[in-house]
This record gives C-alpha cells, sequence and structure tokens, in this order.
C-alpha cells in the first residue's frame, strides 16, 4: 500500500449517517445468548408480545411462522442477537395503544415460562422492561411511522 507521502491520498470519508430512528424493542445480552441456543434447536424465532389472559402479559417466543401475524398486530422492530437474521417483535393493535408510548427490553430470568413459549423447558423465562419513550423518541417515532 502507497504511503501517503507518495502522494496517493486517502479515500474519502463516507458522508455522517444520519441518525437512525429510535428502537421500540431491545434485548438484554443474556436473553440474546438464550435466542442464538433457541435458534440453533428450532430455526428463526419471533416474539408475540402477549396481552394478558392466561400468561399474563409476557413475551412469547415462538418459532418463526408459528403464529401467525396480520393486519390486528404491529411490528415493533427486530432484535440483533447476533444471528443472520434479526428476531422480530410482534404485539396486537389493541395492546399497542396502552403501550405506545414505551420502550420495551425483553430480559430472561429464572423461574417457570409460558406453556407455549419456548424457553419454557429451560426453567426460565422471558419477561419485558419497560420505560418511557422520552419526548423526543415518541416524536421520531410517530414521524417515521406516519
Amino acid at each position: 500500500m502507497p504511503s501517503p507521502a507518495s502522494g496517493t491520498t486517502a479515500p474519502p470519508t463516507p458522508p455522517a449517517q444520519e441518525d437512525p430512528v429510535p428502537s421500540r424493542v431491545d434485548v438484554t445480552e443474556p436473553a440474546a445468548e438464550l435466542l442464538r441456543t433457541l435458534t440453533e434447536a428450532h430455526g428463526p424465532v419471533m416474539f408475540h408480545q402477549s396481552g394478558g389472559c392466561c400468561d399474563g402479559s409476557a413475551p412469547m417466543c415462538y418459532p418463526d411462522g408459528d403464529f401467525l401475524v396480520g393486519d390486528a398486530d404491529v411490528h415493533l422492530g427486530d432484535l440483533d442477537v447476533g444471528l443472520d437474521r434479526a428476531v422480530p417483535v410482534w404485539m396486537s393493535k389493541a395492546q399497542f395503544e396502552y403501550w405506545s408510548h414505551t420502550h420495551l427490553t425483553i430480559d430472561v430470568v429464572k423461574g417457570r415460562g409460558a406453556g407455549f413459549s419456548l424457553e419454557a423447558p429451560h426453567g426460565v423465562r422471558f419477561l419485558i422492561r419497560s420505560r418511557l419513550l422520552t419526548d423526543a423518541e415518541h416524536a421520531e417515532l410517530a414521524e417515521a411511522t406516519a
């Protein structure tokens, strides 16, 4: 590679990228590790945030395609867990009306998981940790989805 003293110039600096739209969902590293294990065993996975009833409001993890999503659901985002494919996260539109002002982080803790969620046999369960979106995040997300 020629040295700068030889008269060659360094490649141009790429233009600064605009700030990305804030995320509605995130994942802790322990949960990401479990998702990699579950993906290895079951193939690609997805989440649907349960709306209550029998499983409370737990994030339910399914093999991708086992839980059908459609017009009555909102795609909250995708989790980068270090795999070739991100893990999509969904929620029903009706529940989203209540949770639209929150940022959700999927975590994992010891304990009995939901009966239909893939982590149940592992003696752990996924759970949601939430915080309110800042006014700026909420405005950016509203603009991006308008």
